[in-house]
C-alpha cells in the first residue's frame, strides 16, 4: 500500500481577505492553487502590498509540478511573478485570466522565461500525480473557475471565488451539472469560498448594476468618470454598453486599466461598437456631457488615477464642474478607511460621488449564505474546509453548515500554515509551517518586518527627537548638546521643553559611569513621557574628539 499521504497547506487567504495561495501535495508532488496578494493596511506605512510567505515553497521548489489560477483577480494572481522568480513550472490559466497574467509578467521582465498553458472550463489536464478538472463559476470576472482536484485518496473541490448569479453579464452560469457529477463520484473535502459568510440571502445578479448605470447617465449633467478594478472586464462592458445607450464616447485611463482593455478586446471579452472609444486627449476636448472616462483607484489607493483626483494632483487632467465620479467597487476589509477619505475629498473638489450602498454601482462576486448552503448540499462532501476569509468568514461559514446539517466533527476551520493531512481515511490538522505576511515596499521584499512597520507607525504618530553629542575622551561634553526635533511638539512649546531636555542630558553625561548611550535614550524618552505623554523616538549620536 502506498504511504504517500494527501497534505493540504494554505498559504494565504485562511484568516485575511487576500493573498491567496494553496498548497496540494502528494508524496513528492505539489500543485500550487492561486498566488495573490493582500492590500495593506493603514497603520502599515509605506507598504505597497503583501504577499503570502512562500518559503515553504522555495524550501521544496523541485516538487512543484505546476501553478493553476482560478482567475484574474490581483488577490489571486497578483503575487505571480515573485513565485516564479523562486519557481520555474508551467502555469495554467484560462484565457482572459493567461492575458491578464501576461500583461503583468511583462511588466516584471519574468514573461519570456514563463512556460503558460491555456486552459477552458470543461476540460482537465494531468500535473504530477493530480487530475485537475476545470469548471465554470460565475465571478465579478469572466472566465473564473472552480477546480476539481482527483489524487489517489480521492476528490477536492476548490470552488475559488464564486457565486451562483442566475443572469450572468456574460450569459454563463455557475456548472451546476459539473458539482453534482462530482457529488456523484463521492467527494473527499470541498474547499469553498467564505468572504460573505456574514451576509444573508442571496447575493445579487451583476445585471442589476446596469438600471444604477442608466440612472447615472441619465442625470449625470458633465463628465462621466467611472472608478474600478483594472481587471474587472464585465464592469467595463457594462460601462460601454451603458455609454453606447446614451450616445457618449469612452476612454480608459491608466497604464492597467489600458492595458487591460486592450487584452480584452483582443481576446474577444470586450465587445467594443465603433467609433465609440477615444484617446484621453481627445475626450479631454470633448463635451463633458459627452465624454466616460474609466479609471482605476476605487479602493482610494494614494497614487491612482482617483488618489490624484481628489487631492488635485493628476497631471493630465483635472476634476471640473458637474464631475460625476462613480466608485463601481465594494472596499476591501481593512480599506474603508482610505476609501471613505478619498470620497470625501472628491466631494470637496466638487464632484458628485456615487458609491456603494447609496446606489447600485456595485454588487458582490462571492457567495452569500443561501448561496454557500446550496454549495455544500450539490457538492455532498465528506469534509468542508472554509477558505478565503478573515477568520470570522471562515468560523461563520462553520455555523452555516452546522444549521444545514453538516456534521461538525467534518468541518475543518484553519488558517494559513496549518497543515490538513489525509490519514486512514479521515483529514485531520497535523501540525504547522510559517504563514506570515510578507511585505513588499518598493523593490524590497520581504527586507521590511513588523518591527520596522511598528518604527514608521511611531515616527508617525509622536515624531522623532535627534540629540548630538560632542564628547571629549574623558567622557566630558565638549559643548552643549545639539538638539533637532521632528513631528514630535508644537514651536511654541518646543523652546522650554528642548531646554529642560538639554540640562537632563548634562545632568546624565556627568553622573553615568556604564552605557552612555543607552541611559540617555532611555532616561530622555522617560523624561519626554512625562512631560508630554507622547513616546518620540530618540536618536543618540556621539562624536569623540
Amino acid at each position: 500500500m502506498s504511504k504517500n499521504k494527501l497534505r493540504i497547506i494554505p498559504l494565504g487567504g485562511l484568516g485575511e481577505v487576500g493573498k491567496n495561495m494553496m498548497v496540494y501535495e502528494y508524496g513528492k508532488n505539489i500543485l500550487l492553487v492561486d498566488t495573490g496578494i493582500m492590500f495593506p493596511d493603514n497603520d502599515m506605512l509605506g507598504i505597497d502590498y503583501i504577499i503570502p510567505d512562500f518559503e515553504y515553497i522555495k524550501e521544496n521548489k523541485d516538487l512543484v509540478r505546476g501553478i493553476v489560477i482560478t482567475h484574474g483577480h490581483m488577490d489571486h494572481v497578483g503575487a505571480i511573478a515573485h513565485v516564479l522568480e523562486e519557481v520555474t513550472v508551467p502555469l495554467y490559466a484560462t484565457p482572459l485570466t493567461r492575458g491578464l497574467i501576461e500583461v503583468s509578467l511583462s511588466e516584471n521582465g519574468v514573461l519570456d522565461k514563463t512556460s503558460i498553458h491555456t486552459v477552458h472550463a470543461g476540460e482537465m489536464v494531468k500535473i504530477g500525480p493530480f487530475e485537475v478538472e476545470f469548471f465554470h463559476v460565475c465571478h465579478s470576472i469572466p472566465d473564473s473557475v472552480g477546480l476539481g482536484i482527483t489524487c489517489p485518496d480521492g476528490l477536492i473541490v476548490h470552488t475559488g471565488d464564486y457565486k451562483f448569479d442566475p443572469t450572468p453579464v456574460d450569459g454563463w452560469p455557475t456548472d451546476f451539472a459539473k458539482l453534482a457529477e462530482f457529488s456523484g463520484r463521492g467527494v473527499l473535502a470541498l474547499l469553498a469560498d467564505s468572504t460573505n459568510a456574514d451576509k444573508p440571502g442571496w447575493t445579487p445578479s451583476e445585471m442589476v448594476i446596469n438600471d444604477a448605470l442608466d440612472k447615472v447617465f441619465t442625470t449625470a449633467p458633465g463628465r462621466i468618470i467611472v472608478a474600478s478594478f483594472a481587471s474587472l472586464v464585465s464592469r467595463m462592458q457594462q460601462v460601454i454598453d451603458a455609454s453606447d445607450r446614451y450616445g457618449r464616447k469612452i476612454a480608459f485611463v491608466g497604464y492597467s486599466m489600458i492595458q487591460n482593455s486592450k487584452m480584452a478586446k483582443k481576446l474577444g471579452y470586450l465587445e467594443i461598437p465603433p467609433d465609440i472609444e477615444v484617446g484621453i486627449e481627445e475626450a479631454l476636448n470633448m463635451k463633458p456631457k459627452d465624454v466616460v472616462l474609466m479609471a482605476t483607484g476605487s479602493q482610494g489607493e494614494p497614487y491612482s488615477i482617483m488618489g490624484r483626483l481628489s487631492r488635485g494632483t493628476n497631471k493630465r487632467f483635472n476634476l471640473i464642474k458637474d464631475d460625476t465620479i462613480v466608485l463601481s467597487s465594494h472596499a476591501i476589509p481593512g480599506n474603508e478607511e482610505a476609501v471613505y477619505k478619498t470620497i470625501n475629498r472628491l466631494f470637496r473638489r466638487g464632484a458628485n460621488v456615487v458609491y456603494e450602498p447609496l446606489a447600485g454601482v456595485h454588487v458582490s462576486g462571492h457567495a452569500n449564505q443561501e448561496e454557500m448552503k446550496l454549495m455544500l448540499n450539490i457538492v455532498n462532501p465528506k469534509y468542508l474546509v472554509p477558505v478565503h476569509g478573515e477568520l470570522r468568514h471562515l468560523k461563520q461559514h462553520a455555523v452555516l453548515a452546522e444549521e444545514s446539517g453538516f456534521p461538525p466533527e467534518n468541518i475543518l476551520v484553519i488558517e494559513n500554515g496549518e497543515v490538513i493531512e489525509f490519514e486512514n481515511e479521515k483529514l485531520a490538522i497535523k501540525d504547522r509551517i510559517p504563514g506570515n505576511y510578507v511585505f513588499v515596499d518598493g523593490s524590497r521584499v520581504g527586507e521590511i518586518g513588523p518591527s520596522v512597520v511598528r518604527e514608521r507607525e511611531q515616527l508617525a504618530q509622536d515624531g522623532v527627537v535627534l540629540i548630538s553629542l560632542a564628547m571629549e575622551s574623558k567622557g566630558k561634553l565638549h559643548e552643549e548638546p545639539e538638539i533637532i526635533s521632528r513631528g514630535f511638539v508644537y514651536k511654541h512649546d518646543e523652546g522650554d521643553l528642548i531646554e529642560q531636555t538639554r540640562q537632563k542630558i548634562v545632568e546624565i553625561v556627568d553622573k553615568t559611569q556604564g552605557d552612555l548611550h543607552n541611559e540617555i535614550v532611555q532616561t530622555i524618552r522617560s523624561f519626554l513621557y512625562s512631560k508630554t505623554k507622547k513616546r518620540p523616538v530618540v536618536l543618540v549620536t556621539m562624536n569623540w574628539l
